[in-house]
């Protein structure tokens, strides 16, 4: 049986219990492809060694020395940890933050949430924030360049990059080996 599209009072219902479970956790979190950022307020009085917060390559743990943890759990995917840090910051209305950003190993993932068992999110409706070619590091930038240059190719018909080296190479082979009959060679 194939699943059906839900109706848009449908979707807002799902929107409205996904939002409600999000707001319900003692943590707020936001992410990009590349990372994900979590925060959560505790008492303005404590200081950094009051604190406990273990980054892990697949484990996140949150807490306040002597009390249970406010997050402990399995990480969904892997973090860098040299890259992943964590600050103490005061805010405005007397308590304080911890913010704790995460870097992510798989770069190309969304997360559905910030550990296993957590309420997960719908990462199927996450719209990427546009990126210019120019954001991306050389080689990233160079493999984009060409995907898009053979995605034109195609739409009008034409060799790809990797077709036209093919037949560059053939022409070559055949300049070289004049006494060579090619008149059945077929190119796949």
């Amino acid at each position: 049986m194939a699943d059906k599209e839900p109706t848009p009072a449908e979707e807002a219902a799902l929107r409205a219990k996904e939002a409600e479970e999000q707001a319900a956790l003692p943590y707020k979190w936001t992410q990009t492809i590349t990372d994900l950022d979590v925060s959560l307020e505790v008492p303005g009085n404590l200081k950094g060694r009051d604190l406990i917060v273990e980054l892990k390559k697949k484990k996140l743990v949150v807490g306040i020395k002597g009390q249970e943890p406010i997050i402990n759990g399995d990480l969904p995917h892997e973090i860098h940890t040299e890259e992943s840090t964590w600050t103490l910051i005061p805010s405005a209305n007397g308590t304080k933050t911890i913010d704790i950003h995460l870097d992510k190993i798989n770069k190309m993932e969304w997360w559905a949430h910030v550990i296993v068992g957590a309420p997960k999110i719908d990462v199927s409706k996450i719209t990427p924030e546009n990126s210019k070619l120019g954001d991306l590091d050389g080689e990233t930038r160079g493999m984009v360049e060409k995907m898009m240059y053979d995605q034109r190719q195609k739409e009008m018909g034409k060799p790809t990059s990797d077709e036209a080296k093919k037949l560059d190479m053939l022409e070559n082979f055949k300049k070289q080996h004049p006494e060579m009959d090619f008149s059945n060679v077929k190119m796949s």
